[in-house]
Parts: C-alpha cells; structure tokens; sequence
C-alpha cells in the first residue's frame, strides 16, 4: 500500500517549461506573479521555476530580467533544446519544494487553479488536471477543430494502450509530491509531447494515488505545434514504445 501523506506541505515549485516564449511568457508570469502576491492561506510558498528549452529568442533573457529573480520566488535555468518533455523533467528533477507542479508557460488555466491540485494532493500523491468538467463540458471545445480532431485520434490511441480510462491526459498542469515527482521524472524516458502518458502509464504502474482535477481553462493561441505526417509518426512511435520501455517496473512496496 502507498504509505500515507506526511505533514502539511509549506512549500511549492511550480516549473514552466519554455522554448522561444519571448511573446507570451512576459504577461503569463504578470498574471502569475500577481496572484502570488496575494495567495490564498490554502497556497503553499511557492517558487516559480522556468525551464529555458535551448531557446533562440530572449525568453531566458526576459525571465532573468525581472525583479522576482532578486527576490527569490522566481529563477531560470537552461537546457540544451531536446523538446518539452525534457524540459519539464529537468525542472522537476530541480523542485526542491514539498509539491511540484508543472504548467504550460502560456498559463493556460488560470494561477487560482494551483489550489485545486494542492487540495487534492492532500490525499493524493499525483494530481492530473482535466479540461472535462464533472458535468461533461469539454473546455477543449474552444480549440481549433482541427486540434479536436486529432486530440480525439490521440486520446483513443492512448486510452486502449497506455492510460486506460484516463480521458485528458494531454492539459498541461499536473501536480505531484516532491517524492513521486523525483521518483516519476527520474524514470521518464518519452521528450516528445507525448511524455504526459508515460508519466500517466508510470503513475498507475507504480501504485500511485492519482486524482483527477477539472479545471478551468481557455486555449492560448501561440502554440507552435505544427501537425505533419512526421509529428504523427513520432507521436504514434511514442505511444507505441511506453509500455515496452517500462514493462519491467513494478508497484511500489
């Protein structure tokens, strides 16, 4: 059985992976920052970790250079350009807080949104958000058809092989303790966009408690992925190749 949650958490890190984000990344952590400024008593302290993806822009550049980097609730670290999912391990295996949780850099659900996943890891050791709400509503529903379309394919690909009955594993906030955060990350082999369902597959493998969180959410236009035959090869190679790469892992003690 998992063992049981310690102590309350006084500490959160909350890493925002980022490759050439110089547009978006400014006003995302004003919204930010605002809100922390101001947290909830229910919010742990919170230190907000940019992960810098090898950028060629001045994203690493605009982070350094704002006064919350003096002040200590925000730092950037770089890695060499190998993809989202690298990038949010790197950041996750460097949390040093008592909840880790990673977001996209457009902050796509609102800052308020990081007490749901702190509550829910009061009794879970893995916090998932979902875009679907208890009621059914698909906040998905605001993407491009196109992306609805092939996040459809994806998730019925993903579902019969990898994750099960997980139905949004792809929204970009989830939250972990710093011990299955370390103990998930360090295992994560996948740095394509499809990293979310090995860390999903790991999870359940590993006999972590997993809740499941709807959030509010609203697509940020900016995304620069760009579906092609060659993302759907690499896209379908990954999904393919978890459960291989991770068939001899066991559940926890």
């Amino acid at each position: 059985m998992p063992s049981p949650i310690g102590s309350a958490p006084t500490s959160l890190t909350l890493v925002l992976p980022a490759y050439n984000e110089a547009k978006r990344i400014g006003p995302a952590l004003d919204d930010l920052m605002a809100y922390l400024r101001t947290r909830p008593a229910d919010l742990p302290v919170t230190e907000v970790l940019v992960v810098d993806d090898g950028s060629s822009d001045d994203t690493a550049a605009l982070v350094a250079a704002r006064p919350e980097v003096v002040d200590g609730q925000l730092r950037v670290m770089t890695v060499p350009h190998a993809g989202k999912g690298a990038a949010v391990k790197a950041g996750m295996l460097a949390a040093t807080g008592d909840l880790v949780v990673f977001a996209d850099a457009d902050m796509a659900p609102p800052p308020a949104e990081l007490v749901k996943l702190v509550a829910a890891l009061g009794s879970a050791d893995v916090a998932l958000g979902s875009r679907i709400q208890p009621d059914g509503t698909d906040m998905r529903a605001s993407q491009p058809r196109y992306r609805r379309f092939l996040g459809g394919v994806f998730h019925t690909l993903a579902s019969v092989w990898v994750v099960g009955n997980v139905k949004d594993t792809q929204a970009g906030f989830k939250g972990f303790t710093r011990e299955a955060a370390h103990d998930l990350f360090a295992r994560q082999q996948v740095t394509s966009i499809v990293f979310d369902v090995e860390l999903v597959h790991l999870a359940r493998r590993r006999g972590y408690r997993i809740a499941i969180v709807p959030i509010r959410w609203e697509d940020v236009r900016g995304s620069r992925m760009r579906p092609g035959p060659r993302l759907a090869l690499r896209v379908a190679w990954d999904l393919f190749r978890i459960p291989l790469l991770h068939r001899d892992v066991r559940r926890r003690p």
